[in-house]
């Protein structure tokens, strides 16, 4: 498997030659799903609450008689089935999210996620990527001239002058590639890996 490998100066080089393990494997879409999804779901920090009957502040005084009224029987103003009234089943702040996903699965997931990039053109291997300062502007124009709008960065050891730069850029993300999740190589349109980041990664997912 080949992948295309641009210069420092972001121009067209050559190809590099890449794991067919890693970025040559078949596009598992159930698989991915699975893997994405359950990224999602480990993040939420489960604190929503919600009150049920016995929390909501009203008063137990059945709100009138029991006959005569020509109204439907109500005991307490609480009810779920009143306005303002205690949720029969609530949320609570100890609910678990999580989703169990086995480590053979979820490589598994990030090589196929890697390969339909490859396959789609939009991962790309440059030399290295450095900038002199760490001003916003010199990463845009550099990324601009490259032809990059929305990418993905991933570095084998992060850079102060690129992460300074990128982070009021909202289509750009800088990171290292233990921390390349599912969710940001979905999400982004393009993929750059450094050369010696792609070592990484196939040493991480071999």
């Amino acid at each position: 498997m080949e992948l295309k490998l641009l210069n420092a100066q972001g121009q067209a080089a050559s190809n590099v030659a890449a794991a067919d393990t890693i970025f040559g494997r078949d596009y598992n879409e159930a698989l991915i799903h699975q893997v994405v999804v359950a990224y999602q779901a480990n993040a939420r920090s489960g604190n929503r609450k919600q009150k049920d009957r016995e929390e909501v502040h009203h008063t137990t005084k059945k709100p009138w008689r029991q006959k005569g009224t020509g109204r439907a029987r109500a005991g307490m103003s609480s009810s779920p089935l009143w306005r303002g009234g205690g949720r029969i089943f609530p949320n609570s702040p100890d609910e678990n999210f999580t989703h169990k996903v086995n480590k053979k699965m979820y490589r598994a997931g990030i090589c196929s996620i890697l390969s339909q990039l490859a396959r789609e053109d939009r991962l790309t291997v440059i030399e290295d990527l450095t900038i002199e300062a760490p001003k916003t502007k010199l990463l845009s124009q550099k990324l601009t001239g490259m032809g990059f709008d929305s990418v993905l960065i991933i570095t084998d050891t992060l850079d102060e002058n690129l992460l300074l730069a990128s982070r009021n850029l909202p289509n750009v993300l800088v990171v290292e590639p233990r921390h390349a999740d599912p969710m940001s190589l979905v999400f982004y349109k393009k993929i750059l890996v450094t050369k010696a980041a792609l070592a990484k990664i196939e040493e991480m997912l071999a």
